[in-house]
């Protein structure tokens, strides 16, 4: 392995890249550097997965105390569940943010598995990215987030907050029209001096926007840990 001292040390080169091949022949410092590092960043993935849960679980424990006292009494105002919306759409924009710095670290951490494990494991498949060291490096003295909001926001409804948001539309059209049979629905869907069309046209409005925010087609920038393949592979076994 050429001097990484050099003024023309190159960690594209092969000899520099390959240092997968050389932590299995030589014991060295910069593995022992790596392997250090890399249980830095997984603890960071694991702080910051853990923050995206309680962010989830605390929008999920707020909806279902809305969705009790909205239905416990006819007379409860079925505006609650709108603002019901609003709070978890609130806390969407929490966990977008918060998903932008886990993306951070979780990208680290697959380019030293990608590259440095993979090909520790077999150097035959050599390394996925030739310029993987030099990215890292250039990441470590000027991190960078790596996502937009706009893709943090359109994963994270993907994942979780479109099925939550959802099963809140679906109540309060409920509660406006099956639970209130006596009204218009049009006229229980008002709010003290807003006419009940215009808020039902405001909340298609939004919910428009967050279909367009969840399926727009877009260039992914994350990360991704798995790949689509034959799940059975992994467990097959010679006889």
């Amino acid at each position: 392995m050429s001097d990484s001292s050099s003024d023309e040390f190159d960690p594209a080169a092969p000899d520099e890249r390959e240092i997968g091949r050389e932590m299995i022949d030589d014991s060295t410092g910069l593995g022992s550097m790596m392997a250090h590092a890399y249980r830095g960043e997984i603890d960071r993935v694991g702080t910051w997965r853990q923050r995206l849960d309680e962010t989830t679980t605390w929008a999920v424990t707020l909806m279902a105390a809305i969705l009790t006292w909205a239905f416990s009494s006819a007379g409860n105002p079925h505006y609650v569940l709108l603002v019901g919306i609003v709070v978890v759409t609130v806390f969407l924009g929490i966990e977008a943010r918060r998903y932008r710095d886990y993306d951070v670290f979780r990208s680290r951490v697959r380019v030293i598995q990608e590259n440095l494990f993979a090909n520790a494991l077999d150097p035959s498949q050599g390394t996925e990215n030739h310029d993987w060291r030099a990215e890292l490096s250039r990441d470590y003295r000027r991190p960078t987030l790596k996502v937009s909001m706009y893709e943090a926001l359109a994963n994270r409804l993907q994942s979780v907050y479109a099925a939550l948001l959802s099963v809140l539309l679906v109540a309060w059209v409920f509660r406006i029209t099956a639970f209130a049979p006596r009204q218009e629905w049009l006229t229980t869907a008002g709010i003290d001096r807003i006419p009940g069309t215009a808020v039902v046209v405001a909340v298609a409005a939004f919910y428009v926007a967050l279909l367009a925010l969840t399926f727009w087609p877009h260039e992914r920038h994350a990360k991704g840990e798995f790949r689509e393949g034959n799940s059975g592979d992994w467990k097959e076994t010679e006889e």
